[in-house]
């Protein structure tokens, strides 16, 4: 059984910098674009490096997203499925993800997200008051990274924010690599526990948020899915709060060591948008959600993957191909960043990167306008990254003003 942190020839690379990715990428990109190599949960499969050709996988229909299938690459040794959970949407091939999407699809519109503006905003200065109120140094994860999208997320679901440690924890257990098999089924199940007596208790009492809305809708079609709305609660649970929270605090430290980037979105916070944007590519945080497996025998690129191969499409390499973006080691908040692939690409796109979009905006226009003195209170060197997570971030980071 292979592990990252000893096996140097695993892939993905565990990542030991938050600014630079792996330089093996650049070398495959160049000259391997597709290439089999061996990986870190064990076996072998294609790593896809290039732009072009992670956006081929990714919306290619002969391509698999059903972890359920023999041949699906695993990137931690402790990364396999849990027959208790209903399968997730990420998890899921047509027609039944394209059923299960659509159902939901009308909640993350760009319109029915931007009427969450106030509200949002109105948590984004909750947390600064708190914050305020503390004489300093505060920790931004715990005072601004977590509760920001974890009371956004509560409250699009309707699952009670008293209980955001209970949960926390367990999604942090079961994004850790490094977590035991038996360790992560536990914290899957006592997860999954929460949320089905939670959609029950919405069954017998519906109320006015996503969850209450799904179950009046399926019973006005038909029979409710509780599985499948305790499969949604528990995607949407995890995705909505794990990843916004990691990209505020890296966003925020990537400001603060870029001053002269900092200054133009502060004195124009219209370009706030495309630094979003820009910094979405740059740190390409989760890795977990882009491996495939081949439903037949496709070509790519010239490279012939035999139906059950397992394919991974390195969104942290195409974000960084300089035939995509220029100069792709810089953050240039003027470029236009739009064809990353952070939220992946084609059917499978990240359902809710219209409300992570806004919520970075207004929580990096906001802090940066309330404290315009912020700084970082430790050396980065001394910051623990998450280097042993599917989805990257940072633990803790000290900041004063």
């Amino acid at each position: 059984m292979l592990d990252p942190a000893v096996d140097p020839a695993a892939y993905p690379k565990v990542r030991t910098c938050p600014f630079a990715h792996e330089p093996e990428y650049a070398r495959l990109r160049a000259e391997a674009p597709i290439t089999k190599v061996p990986m870190a949960g064990g076996g072998t499969a294609w790593l896809v490096t290039r732009h072009d050709l992670v956006r081929q996988v990714l919306g290619d229909p002969r391509m698999s997203s059903d972890r359920r299938r023999p041949g699906f690459p695993r990137l931690s040794a402790n990364q396999r499925p849990i027959p208790s959970v209903a399968p997730l949407l990420v998890g899921m091939d047509p027609p039944e993800h394209t059923e299960a999407r659509r159902a939901v699809l009308a909640e993350f519109t760009v319109r029915r997200i931007e009427k969450m503006r106030p509200r949002i905003q109105q948590i984004v200065d909750g947390c600064i008051d708190d914050m305020l109120a503390e004489t300093g140094p505060v920790d931004l994860v715990r005072a601004l990274s977590l509760p920001v999208p974890s009371l956004v997320i509560c409250e699009l679901l309707g699952v009670p924010y008293a209980d955001h440690d209970f949960f926390q924890e367990r999604s942090s257990l079961m994004l850790r690599k490094s977590t035991p098999v038996e360790q992560r089924a536990h914290a899957v199940e006592e997860l999954q526990s929460y949320l089905d007596r939670l959609v029950t208790g919405k069954e017998r009492e519906i109320t006015d948020d996503l969850l209450g809305r799904q179950i009046r809708k399926q019973r006005e079609i038909g029979e409710v899915d509780h599985h499948a709305l305790v499969a949604l609660a528990f995607l949407l649970l995890i995705a909505g709060h794990e990843t916004t929270a990691n990209m505020i605090s890296l966003g925020t430290l990537a400001l603060l060591v870029n001053p002269q980037l900092l200054a133009e979105i502060v004195a124009d916070p219209t370009k706030t948008p495309s630094a979003v944007e820009e910094l979405l590519r740059y740190f390409t945080i989760v890795e977990a959600a882009t491996s495939r497996v081949a439903l037949e025998d496709v070509e790519i690129g010239g490279v012939l993957i035999r139906a059950g191969e397992g394919v991974v499409a390195l969104g942290t390499s195409a974000n960084r191909d300089p035939d995509a973006f220029d100069q792709p080691e810089e953050i240039d908040i003027n470029r236009s960043a739009r064809r990353h692939v952070a939220f992946g690409f084609g059917p499978h796109q990240c359902l809710g990167q219209n409300l992570a979009r806004l919520e970075l905006q207004i929580v990096f226009d906001t802090l940066f306008r309330r404290l315009p003195g912020l700084r970082l209170d430790a050396a980065i060197d001394d910051l623990p990254f998450k280097s042993d997570a599917n989805v990257y971030g940072i633990y803790e980071m000290p900041v004063t003003w």
